[in-house]
């Protein structure tokens, strides 16, 4: 048996070298005694081709060690390869288009509705940027008498007025102020572009109100109590109420039923369009318009419980208020429908009243008076030049506007807890809401293509406390503030107590400015005196 393998074996043994074939095909031979059939080769007629085989040996695979960096790499790429995300496609409309040529872009401008109104250019810069299409007509058509009947204004159409009437792009502004981001019409720019504007300008125009509003109300509250009131009247959690309450939820919510959607569903579209339709308003009707859409058709209450600020320590206030307020509290009615009389010393004399309590007359004459109140009145351009008929209330009004200026520059530090309202808070509160509004006016009326989220980004950056303080330090302002002894050196040393300080007065200052000769005084310190757009030229 073993002789039969080897002879196997022997006979089965093949060579294979790397030398091609031999051109006789009988020459090779396969046979081989496993198998019983002879396996014949029968040479072909045809000569055959030269065939050249080359034979390459490869060795089995050697596996790297554990800790080779090679193999390390070769598994990490391997993974990265199995777990690579697949790329997003972006939204179509984020796609980067080119831009119009000069010839469209001119005609796009002058077509718009922004450039159409030159009596009010704020109205026309929030206006849309095209014509309404016929789905904007439709909407129109359809929602918009429910619209101004649940608010109370007259069901005619507002295009027939007069063009010196602001109130003829009511039924415009009305529409947009409704279409939110969540709605039909959001895909159309003009649509969505020109309801963040509006709802960009109503934030800060529901602020001042407000605040005008406590301010008068209260005239012996610190401010800190009034921002909790506004608060619990306009916070994003309350706006469905009073939206419910006015019957206007139909309006943007057309499929749902409000009161089952979750908050994260609920509360953002009735605040962009509660915002918005205060915009609107104020741009039509002005601000005692805002009052009674505010306390009649939403019906807020000012006396409410869940709008009641916390209790806290209250400082005993020794000293008198104007006889106005002595023993009176006014309502929105008597806030709303307020005129100055006609030899009135300030723009707006009552909440200057409110502001700047009538015990300041104590620190007429005393050093600040003379030694620092000159240089404040000439960096600011102070007084103005204002054409009254009796020269004594041109004098009334300077005196005034000293006492105030003094009230600016004196921090709670040195008077508030004996007297607390011999300090620069309230004033700096209703100048914080000015500054917010005007800046709003300002970047609706110079970026005229630019959507509300924009806007308020740029407003976010222009207006950081930061900044405000920095423009007063620039002036040097810093130095005429009215500290306590104790506190002076650490507040004059240490910048983390120093520029809070600043920013205070800035804003003080402005509330002063707005109060005694109105907005264009404070547009006036803000962008020429004190620059906050950072856009004139500076000393080398």
């Amino acid at each position: 048996m073993l002789q039969s393998f080897n002879s196997t074996n022997s006979s089965m043994e093949l060579s294979s070298s790397l030398t091609p074939f031999s051109k006789k095909l009988s020459d090779i031979s396969f046979s081989s005694s496993l198998s019983p059939f002879p396996l014949q080769l029968y040479p072909q007629t045809s000569k055959p081709k030269n065939l050249r085989v080359l034979a390459v040996a490869v060795g089995p695979s050697q596996e790297l060690p554990r800790n080779s960096p090679q193999r390390l790499l070769k598994e990490l790429a391997h993974r990265k390869k199995a777990t690579a995300p697949r790329k997003k496609v972006p939204p179509k409309r984020f796609i980067l288009k080119p831009p119009l040529d000069d010839k469209k872009l001119t005609e796009r401008f002058l077509n718009s509705p922004q450039l159409s109104l030159k009596q009010f250019p704020l109205l026309s810069s929030c206006l849309p940027s095209s014509k309404l299409n016929t789905a904007d007509n439709t909407w129109i058509d359809e929602y918009l008498l429910e619209a101004k009947q649940a608010l109370g204004y007259p069901l005619e159409k507002s295009d027939e007025l007069g063009d010196d009437n602001p109130a003829k792009q009511f039924d415009t502004l009305l529409y947009l102020a409704f279409q939110h981001p969540s709605c039909d019409r959001t895909n159309a720019r003009h649509v969505r572009s020109a309801h963040s504007r509006l709802w960009f300008l109503g934030q800060y125009v529901l602020e001042l109100a407000l605040a005008e509003f406590f301010l008068q109300r209260y005239p012996r509250e610190s401010p800190g109590p009034m921002r909790e009131r506004v608060f619990g009247l306009i916070g994003k959690r309350n706006l469905p109420n009073w939206i419910k309450a006015a019957s206007l939820q139909n309006l943007i919510f057309p499929y749902d039923d409000m009161d089952k959607l979750i908050r994260k569903d609920r509360e953002p579209p009735v605040k962009s369009v509660f915002w918005a339709l205060f915009g609107a308003i104020y741009l039509c009707f002005g601000m005692p318009e805002v009052y009674r859409v505010l306390f009649e058709v939403f019906g807020m209450e000012p006396e409410a419980d869940d709008c009641q600020p916390r209790l806290r320590r209250q400082l005993e206030d020794v000293d008198y208020v104007s006889v106005e307020f002595e023993g009176n509290k006014l309502s929105w009615q008597d806030v709303a429908t307020y005129k100055p009389p006609q030899d009135a010393l300030f723009a707006h004399p009552r909440l200057f009243r409110a502001c700047v309590p009538p015990g300041m007359h104590r620190f007429r004459g005393n050093i600040w008076d003379y030694d620092s109140k000159p240089q404040v009145m000439q960096i600011l351009g102070y007084p103005l030049a204002v054409n009254d008929r009796i020269p004594e209330i041109t004098e009334a009004r300077n005196i005034e506007l000293g006492l105030g200026l003094q009230l600016c520059f004196m921090h709670p530090s040195k008077y508030k807890f004996e007297h607390p309202r011999f300090c620069f808070e309230r004033l700096e509160y209703v100048g914080q809401k000015i500054q917010d509004l005007v800046m709003a006016e300002r970047l609706l009326m110079k970026h005229l293509d630019a959507p509300g989220r924009w806007l308020q980004e740029k407003h976010r950056r222009v207006l950081m406390n930061k900044f405000c303080g920095r423009y007063l330090r620039e002036k040097y302002m810093h130095r005429f503030i009215i500290y306590s002894e104790q506190v002076q050196g650490a507040y004059e040393n240490n910048r983390r107590l120093r520029n809070p300080a600043t920013t205070a007065v800035q804003q003080a200052l402005h509330g002063l400015s707005y109060t005694v000769y109105g907005k264009p005084d404070v547009r006036r310190l803000m962008f020429e005196v004190f620059d906050f757009e950072q856009i004139q030229p500076k000393s080398v």
